[in-house]
């Protein structure tokens, strides 16, 4: 009778750990609705932000010959140990993806809010719907050309303000952690680039990033 009960709590306890090392982490990589993603939490102002920018990135894409299922959209209110770039799938209404970016070094004045600026030199992130455009090797490794489509961002492309990646970008999560900064380019961890390229790399159409506040 105890050798049954012995073999019983060993079963329950191998099947807790499978659960937990196995099933569970699978979990972390399915889509999730706008709202649910651990970064949006449960703040309403976050998933409405979000929200609103997806119907309005939704026309923008398909009456401008864009990628109409997916887009990258960058909320800069959230802080930057927050993930705060959303993959973003237009069809199922849902987050894909999210990571860590970094705004410009020029942004941070210092208070609890970031200013933005279109002025080359300024070392700021500039808001407004970006086409993702030719790959290239820089100084960074892999990068994107970026291609301002509103006039707060225009001079993206003169300014030299591309997405890529820096080892100094964390792969998760930091908050209330602060990550580094950068001359004004969204800049992601080189695990999450490699996640973007898949997504861009494989487009047929240009795919929109919109930074907004």
């Amino acid at each position: 009778m105890k050798l049954s009960v012995l073999i019983l709590l060993m079963a329950t306890a191998t099947s807790a750990l499978a659960w937990f090392f196995w099933i569970k982490p699978k979990e972390k990589t399915a889509p999730v609705k706008a709202g649910s993603h651990k970064t949006t939490g449960d703040d309403p102002s976050t998933i409405l932000r979000l929200k609103q920018k997806a119907l309005l990135a939704a026309d923008f894409v398909r009456e401008n010959n864009f990628n109409t299922t997916r887009c990258f959209l960058v909320d800069m209110r959230l802080a930057s140990g927050k993930e705060r770039f959303f993959v973003y799938n237009l069809k199922n209404d849902m987050v894909e993806n999210a990571g860590l970016v970094a705004h410009g070094s020029g942004s941070d004045k210092g208070g609890d809010e970031l200013c933005f600026s279109n002025t080359p030199n300024s070392n700021c992130t500039s808001l407004g719907r970006y086409k993702i455009g030719k790959s290239y090797m820089g100084t960074f490794g892999l990068a994107y050309k970026l291609h301002g489509l509103d006039n707060t961002n225009s001079r993206a492309f003169e300014r030299f303000v591309v997405l890529h990646a820096h080892s100094c970008v964390p792969g998760a999560d930091v908050y209330p952690s602060e990550i580094c900064q950068s001359w004004g380019c969204p800049t992601v961890s080189p695990a999450f680039l490699s996640v973007l390229k898949t997504y861009i790399d494989k487009s047929a159409q240009p795919i929109l990033l919109w930074i907004y506040y």
